[in-house]
């Protein structure tokens, strides 16, 4: 597998490399040179979860590693199930917090680990990576305990679940943290500094686990194949697929996962009040404002890292961008949504119920 930088088309680089640099020169996002539909999509949903995903990353990787590596990876991150859940008629719920830190980064984290451990060169490893809430927690329990690993997670001190910092911060050994005083955003600026520095970067051989590493945004594919494997071929026919998005990693999986032969006729970006994408689709500017606190704080992102990589998918496959659902969801839409849901006998949470809002408003 080949990947070239987005920014730097020139820096290309294979999957262990892209693995084990986490971000090209000028801070530029890996991105796939080759994306391949499978011809019979339906035979690839009738198979296992962990099956199913080795093919779909064994594809995307090639022969760097082989089918046989690639299972036992896969066998080994995914751990767990990803269900769908019926809301309502015509409405279902993919639920992705079944895993050890409730959050759907676990897939995306604890593949990159497998990733990072199979193609090392023996070398030292800093993972130091910025997170909104979730991705902390998730990466923090991935690399825990892995000899050679250092793990330093920055967060915006006061701005993440009592939770979700307890779940990174009381781990010790090789995880490490910081609390900054500032927002995600300023975490991730700081995070892509230090990839700026060539000199930090070898001495202490410097890596990140954001979404910004090809292998974590891999993962993530597989989830959306698993989804559709449970509906029925009708309700395949007539996928919508709404995603919660913050540094809008998640989405970007959705795409790939199409890309590659998933029948999804459409997707919806549902943001919080940190609208740059929402606004940026309707005026074509694009206009961050501060980041803003919200009770969905995973996605309180105002400049978010994989929309590169969404703006080059769309150029790459001739899609337009006006194909692209969006919309801005207030906490208080997304607190009446959570009763609403409730009500109905569906207990969700504000990340999840901004979706269903976003249904109701639009």
């Amino acid at each position: 597998m080949k990947l070239y930088n987005i920014k730097e088309n020139d820096e290309q680089v294979s999957f262990g490399q892209a693995v084990r640099q986490g971000l090209g020169k000028n801070q530029g996002l890996f991105f796939p040179s080759e994306i391949k539909p499978f011809e019979d999509v339906d035979a690839l949903l009738a198979e296992s979860f962990v099956s199913r995903s080795s093919k779909i990353l064994s594809s995307l990787i090639g022969d760097e590693l082989s089918e046989q590596k690639v299972y036992e990876m896969v066998d080994s991150a995914f751990q767990f199930p990803a269900p769908i859940k019926q809301v309502k008629e015509g409405v279902h719920a993919l639920e992705l917090f079944h895993g050890p830190t409730l959050a759907f980064k676990d897939f995306g984290g604890r593949f990159m680990a497998q990733s990072l451990a199979a193609v090392s060169d023996g070398g030292k490893i800093t993972i130091l990576t910025a997170t909104s809430g979730d991705t902390g927690a998730a990466v923090a329990h991935a690399f825990y305990g892995m000899e050679d690993i250092n793990v330093v997670i920055l967060y915006p001190k006061g701005k993440i679940s009592p939770l979700q910092e307890k779940l990174f911060c009381t781990l010790g050994k090789n995880i490490h943290t910081v609390a900054v005083n500032a927002d995600f955003d300023a975490c991730q600026s700081l995070v892509k500094q230090a990839f700026d520095d060539q000199e930090l970067r070898s001495a202490i051989g410097l890596n990140s686990a954001n979404s910004i590493n090809i292998s974590r945004l891999m993962a993530q594919i597989c989830y959306y194949f698993e989804a559709a494997s449970q509906l029925s071929k009708e309700e395949r026919e007539n996928l919508v697929v709404s995603v919660p998005s913050g540094n809008f990693g998640n989405l970007t999986a959705g795409l790939l996962a199409k890309a590659l032969g998933l029948p999804v006729k459409r997707f919806i970006a549902a943001t919080n009040a940190n609208d740059t994408v929402p606004r940026y689709l309707q005026t074509g500017e694009w206009d961050p404002k501060p980041t803003v606190a919200t009770t969905s704080n995973a996605m309180d992102v105002s400049q978010p890292n994989n929309w590169p990589r969404i703006e080059e998918l769309c150029r790459v496959k001739e899609w337009g961008l006006e194909t692209l659902g969006k919309g801005a969801v207030s906490d208080e839409q997304s607190a009446e949504s959570v009763k609403s849901l409730n009500a109905q006998g569906y207990l969700c949470e504000p990340h999840g119920a901004m979706l269903i809002a976003f249904w109701m408003s639009s």
